[in-house]
């Protein structure tokens, strides 16, 4: 990965904090080009950022911000929204003020740099690391390096449906993806191909077992219980299910040639199912083909990744 990390990932590493240590350490960043990571804690009326250097005051002016700020194609709320977070930067340039050292910095840089010498390479289908920005009702927007954002929408996050990212994730929350796509700059993420097939969600379950799922939708013919992101299935309908709500349900059957789960409804739980950290099955490397469904089903499910970048 060449160290281009989600924004807060090199705060507290050893490397990072040797180089806040002394005046002397901010020098031999700056000579050698080091990104390096901190926290923003101001931003003042001109929208440059105060950052948290451990030997001297730090300022990202307010060009050096974001990639796209200088040419107007990124609006001033990506700095903004950066006090109180940490912020990727290399150092300009170190100045005196007051007969104080300040150093210049400029994350707009780091950026550049992260785009030009690793997003560059990306292809469709590579996995990558990344972090949760913010959520929207569409999708999940991602830091896929050094504050470089990246959309997953919010139909590529798992197999079974979701009213909203916020079912699955968390801002912050350190996941993996797949680069479904890319055009130019502009970069669009998967997710649900790590997840895990039928076949291997399906192994945790047998029948006869009771569980606890989630009731994701309600239809007229029986309702959807997802029992993880990537397996979901249906329950006979019954009094006082509500979509969101928990449930602990009987399974009655296993189906693989047709990918169905046949569940009862046992109880409805009041207790609101919690975000968990996402199982992946992969974490790294490239695929060229994910395949859903099992062998032998009548319904074949399956994501093609071509280089079409």
């Amino acid at each position: 990965m060449t160290g281009f990390y989600p924004e807060g990932i090199r705060l507290d590493s050893a490397d990072n904090l040797r180089a806040m240590r002394s005046s002397r350490a901010l020098y031999e960043a700056m000579n050698s080009g080091e990104i390096l990571e901190s926290v923003a804690y101001m931003c003042d009326s001109d929208h440059n950022l105060s950052v948290r250097l451990g030997s001297m005051k730090g300022v990202i002016p307010r060009e050096e911000g974001a990639m796209g700020i200088r040419e107007g194609s990124v609006r001033d709320i990506a700095i903004l929204s950066r006090v109180g977070y940490p912020v990727s930067f290399v150092v300009k340039d170190i100045v005196t003020d007051n007969g104080q050292p300040v150093a210049v910095l400029s994350r707009a840089e780091a950026q550049r740099r992260c785009a030009e010498e690793y997003l560059s390479a990306l292809k469709s289908g590579d996995i990558i690391p990344a972090r949760i920005t913010h959520l929207e009702p569409f999708g999940a927007f991602c830091d896929i390096g050094c504050g470089v954002v990246a959309l997953m929408p919010i139909d590529t996050i798992s197999i079974s449906r979701i009213e909203h990212p916020d079912e699955r994730f968390k801002v912050g929350m350190d996941i993996y993806a797949v680069i479904k796509s890319r055009v130019g700059t502009r970069i669009t993420l998967s997710h649900k191909e790590l997840l895990g097939t039928w076949e291997q969600n399906i192994g945790d379950y047998r029948i006869g077992e009771t569980v606890t799922g989630v009731i994701r939708s309600i239809e007229n013919y029986g309702a959807f219980v997802e029992l993880t992101p990537n397996l979901a299935g249906l329950a006979e309908l019954r009094d006082g299910l509500r979509v969101g709500s928990q449930a602990s349900v009987y399974i009655k059957n296993i189906i693989p040639s047709r990918m169905k789960v046949k569940l009862i409804i046992i109880d409805i739980l009041n207790t609101a199912p919690d975000v968990a950290a996402p199982r992946y099955f992969i974490t790294s490397g490239h695929i060229d083909r994910f395949i859903y469904s099992p062998p032998g089903c009548d319904k074949y499910v399956a994501t093609e990744y071509n280089d079409d970048t």
